[in-house]
């Protein structure tokens, strides 16, 4: 089955707006540098990622706010990936605000780049 990640620039008091942010350098850059595709989903959202994730080929990605938020409520995000900026926005929207129950998780990976931000990954336990 092929692991759904999300993934996510995030600044330490949990602002997701990319503006809010530092901007990117070349090394967080390549971090986030992955071959992307798009895929319409029509209908029930848990019936229609359940059948991408069964289909052959890489794993799944998904960013942004909204979709990741209802993701994580049907516990269908098989890893969480997050680049923290140091950097304190104080506005803008915040990581999965409106999470209908807690995810427990753990660190599966992390990398610091010279800019000071840090990249973590995390699974469901």
């Amino acid at each position: 089955m092929r692991p759904l990640r999300y993934s996510i620039n995030v600044t330490l008091d949990g602002c997701c707006h990319h503006e809010a942010g530092l901007p990117p350098d070349e090394e967080s850059m390549r971090y986030w540098t992955v071959d992307w595709n798009a895929e319409l989903v029509r209908g029930d959202l848990g019936h229609a990622v359940q059948q991408l994730k069964h289909e052959p080929g890489e794993g799944l990605f998904v960013g942004g706010v909204t979709l990741p938020l209802a993701l994580a409520d049907l516990g269908l995000i098989d890893e969480y990936a997050f680049v923290v900026q140091p950097v304190l926005a104080g506005h803008g929207p915040t990581l999965l605000a409106g999470l209908r129950e807690r995810i427990q998780l753990e660190l599966v990976d992390r990398q610091e780049f010279r800019s000071g931000a840090v990249a973590l990954r995390y699974r469901p336990t």
